[in-house]
């Protein structure tokens, strides 16, 4: 009986073992296609209002510099650490990252203006902190990464703008389907002074809040963010929306992690589930031994009854 009990508790914790694992994965496939630069350029169009006069294909093609980085840079630091995310995981303990960071340049009437944007896929909303002040946090930390990079002796010139981009699903119904952004302004509490808005205007952090895919909105962004990520919607769908509604390239690349994010998406629902219900199970166990107690039953009896182990009964 103790070695069914032991192989039922191996089975519980290999299923949680394999649905982190499955997340993680996840996590990695919603990055990789969240950088595809047609997709990133649809982000752009609407959250960063210095390409609201550029088309889609102009920002993908002219306006994106190199290929972004994916989970490899650095929060505090600001360093890129290659090999990610395969690197020994002992290298990168308790380090955070940028999910994808990249550099971009806007037309600026005769000139351009040189950006570094963020871009954050956030699955739980509600992580026990408010995301906007992550952001800014992350935010803060692009602006005071630029000293000895972008410039030295006090050049600040050449400070670059910086943007912080979040996706979050599940979010409250109130939130859902919203693009907020939260920049600095300006505001005399006394006098009448008029500082040029690019000397100030150095951060913006854009919360993209997504719905559900059925949930059609005028806005391009949510529209395909919300059917890109939806459980609901099968991978060849997803593909198909991405060609022919968003102009994205078919490539080998991008179908395969389509696929893999759709499959790892069931999985850890399927997982989701099976371990919810076990838990329910086992609460639904220890209420009832709770009640039986109560009624001044033997602990025998309620070991009979609710299987649980001897020691989680005399612990109630």
């Amino acid at each position: 009986m103790q070695e069914l009990d032991e192989v039922k508790v191996e089975t519980r914790l290999t299923s949680a073992i394999r649905l982190v694992d499955n997340k993680k994965m996840y996590d990695e496939k919603c990055k990789q296609i969240l950088s595809d630069k047609m997709i990133l350029a649809w982000i752009m169009k609407e959250s960063v209002e210095e390409y609201a006069d550029v088309t889609v294909e102009d920002i993908a093609k002219y306006y994106i510099e190199g290929n972004p980085n994916v989970g490899s840079t650095e929060v505090v630091t600001g360093k890129t650490i290659y090999g990610l995310p395969t690197e020994e995981i002992g290298l990168t303990a308790g380090k955070i990252f940028y999910d994808i960071r990249y550099r971009a340049v806007a037309p600026k009437q005769d000139t351009v203006v040189e950006l570094i944007i963020n871009v954050e896929a956030q699955n739980k909303y509600n992580p026990g902190y408010p995301l906007v002040k992550r952001a800014v946090f992350y935010d803060g930390n692009m602006i005071a990464g630029q000293y000895g990079i972008e410039f030295d002796k006090m050049d600040y010139n050449k400070v670059k703008k910086v943007y912080s981009i979040w996706i979050c699903r599940h979010v409250p119904k109130k939130l859902s389907n919203s693009i907020t952004c939260y920049e600095i302004n300006e505001r005399n509490i006394v006098g009448k002074v008029t500082e040029k808005k690019e000397n100030y205007d150095l951060l913006s952090v854009v919360m993209i809040y997504l719905g559900k895919a059925g949930d059609e909105q005028d806005s391009n962004v949510l529209n395909l963010l919300n059917r890109l990520f939806s459980e609901d919607v099968g991978n060849e769908e997803k593909l198909a929306m991405l060609v022919e509604e968003y102009g994205i390239e078919r490539t080998d690349k991008l179908k395969r992690e389509v696929m893999e994010m759709c499959n790892l998406s069931q999985g850890v629902e399927d997982r989701g589930i099976a371990i919810g219900i076990n838990q329910g199970i086992k609460q639904s166990r220890i209420e009832m031994a709770k009640q039986l107690l109560e009624k001044n039953m033997t602990i025998d009896f309620i070991l009979d009854v609710t299987k649980l182990p001897r020691e989680a009964v005399e612990a109630l």
